[in-house]
């Protein structure tokens, strides 16, 4: 080997066909990857973004303007572009909404570090620049929250907000947002929230405006037997992960039967076993079954001459809600069972929905539980209402839960803008020329806004920050035609400020780690 590199021949130590890119070009490729993936949702931002259409390789087609949701149907292959996918990730699992905004922001902070990089200022001085940026903007963030009580009215701003352009329709979405806020406020208490109490059902066949709040739950099963009530008041349920069907041997046997009577007490004896699984549950008394797994007809047909209402294969989510919300147990064996072992709900009953029947369970006695369900009039409509919905809900608890509510339409962007130029000059050296161009970036956001509802958006950049030094509060509002600068609180247009917080943090960290790389070695 000394020989040889004394002889100046090449010395390979990656396989071949790696490809490597280092330096500039690496810099380069990465930052326009990122910025082509922002620049991809950078239209769907705001109450008029558009929708885009995704098509994947075996024909399914989404139709959404949900960030997250374009991301992740996106096949995308490059490796920094994937950290963008990341971001929105990140940001929908945290607060549920603002991924475009992550998005957008992060697509920005790296087109304005390429000018920055063109003037040879070094990627590590950008990267501390932009990290004291922002410090800075989430000091603003915390001086735009609102002093006000996050009462029922407030919240539903905070979910109409949240919901606007998401396909809903100006006219259901303050209706769905109330049903949200009632959905969140039926099960949220100051100890604890869990998600999964709030459940998202979908049926296709009506407009939008028929949603409604159930105060239960919603299974989208039918009975086992068509001679089963359809319908129990003050019912006591059991909910079993047990196979109510023969019995079998765990090791293979055989059996030789050589007269009748044997083959006769077999058959009884199989019988009997069938048909004490009704006996057992009529006894303790129980009105409604949930089995995770099958139940044979001949035990449909005796628990529906027991007048018992059961239903086979609920999957084991829904069994756990079930139980969750009844405040019965799950059962491994009908042996030994007693009235601790059941839960209770007001109701259980069978509704038709078009050709589908759907089984609602309301008035569990242990918790509160809830589910919207959701009427539109295609597969493509009730989709986007339900990731519109599902972000409502998780603005609305967060809203509640991690710090209050900022204005919206772009204005806690302004005000992010202001202060961290207002703070820049004391930021050391070439740092503060990364902070001033993140203020830039974040400027981005409101004027994008503004672009989409139509307004010029130079324009309209000029006149938020004149209404901002002027009278402290300003934004893009989507009324009229081209829309308006004006005060977003006035209009109802509120944010929760753990949207924006998690923007600026997941949007900052991808690009920073994205400025850091260096060098890209990509294996065959």
């Amino acid at each position: 080997m000394a020989s040889r590199m004394q002889q100046g021949q090449p010395l390979f130590i990656l396989a071949e066909g790696t490809q490597r890119t280092r330096g500039q070009n690496a810099q380069d490729s990465n930052i326009r990857a990122g910025r082509a993936v922002a620049s991809a949702v950078r239209t769907t931002l705001g109450p008029r973004g558009m929708d885009k259409m995704l098509v994947d390789s075996s024909g399914e087609v989404v139709i959404t303007n949900d960030g997250a949701t374009i991301l992740n149907e996106m096949d995308i292959e490059h490796p920094a572009a994937q950290m963008i996918v990341e971001v929105a990730e990140t940001q929908e699992d945290e607060v549920g909404d603002g991924t475009t905004t992550a998005a957008v922001l992060t697509g920005e902070l790296l087109a304005k570090a390429e000018n920055l990089l063109e003037d040879d200022i070094h990627p590590t001085v950008i990267v501390e620049g932009y990290t004291e940026a922002a410090r800075l903007a989430q000091e603003a963030i915390d001086g735009q929250v609102l002093d006000v009580d996050l009462d029922d009215d407030l919240l539903v701003k905070v979910a109409e907000s949240s919901m606007t352009g998401k396909g809903t329709g100006d006219v259901t979405a303050d209706t769905l947002a109330g049903h949200v806020v009632r959905a969140v406020r039926m099960v949220h208490d100051d100890e604890r929230f869990d998600r999964d109490d709030v459940d998202v059902h979908t049926r296709t066949g009506a407009s939008s405006s028929a949603t409604e709040l159930v105060e239960g739950v919603i299974i989208d099963k039918e009975p086992v037997n068509d001679e089963m009530p359809r319908s129990v008041e003050d019912a006591t349920v059991a909910v079993v992960d047990v196979k109510l069907d023969v019995r079998k041997a765990e090791a293979d046997t055989e059996y030789n039967i050589t007269s009748v009577d044997q083959l006769t007490a077999a058959l009884d004896a199989e019988e009997n076993e069938l048909r004490s699984y009704a006996t057992s549950l009529k006894e303790a008394g129980v009105d409604v079954v949930f089995c995770t797994k099958s139940i044979s007809d001949r035990v449909a047909s005796y628990l529906a001459k027991e007048g018992i209402l059961a239903f086979k294969s609920v999957k084991k989510s829904d069994a756990r809600r079930l139980a969750h919300a009844t405040g019965a147990k799950r059962l491994g064996s009908l042996t030994d069972i007693d009235s601790d072992d059941f839960g209770h709900a007001d109701s259980v009953s069978i509704e038709k929905y078009g050709e589908d029947e759907l089984t609602f369970v309301e008035g569990g006695a242990a918790s509160k539980s809830v589910t919207l369900l959701l009427r539109g009039g295609t597969e493509h409509v009730v989709d986007e209402l339900e990731r519109a919905i599902n972000d409502a809900i998780d603005v609305t608890v967060a809203a509640i839960d991690k710090g209050g509510v900022v204005p919206g339409a772009g204005c806690t962007e302004i005000a992010i803008a202001d202060h961290i130029r207002s703070e820049a000059a004391g930021i050391e050296g070439r740092k503060q020329l990364a902070a001033e161009a993140f203020a830039d970036a974040v400027e981005a956001l409101p004027r994008t806004l503004a672009e989409n509802v139509g307004m010029d958006p130079i324009d309209a950049l000029v006149d938020l920050r004149a209404r901002f030094e002027n009278e402290g509060r300003a934004g893009v509002v989507a009324t009229g035609q081209f829309g308006e600068i004006a005060d977003p609180v006035e209009h109802g247009i509120l944010d929760p400020a753990a949207v924006k917080r998690e923007a600026v943090e997941s949007a900052t960290e991808a690009a920073t780690m994205i400025l850091r790389i260096d060098d890209v070695i990509a294996a065959e």
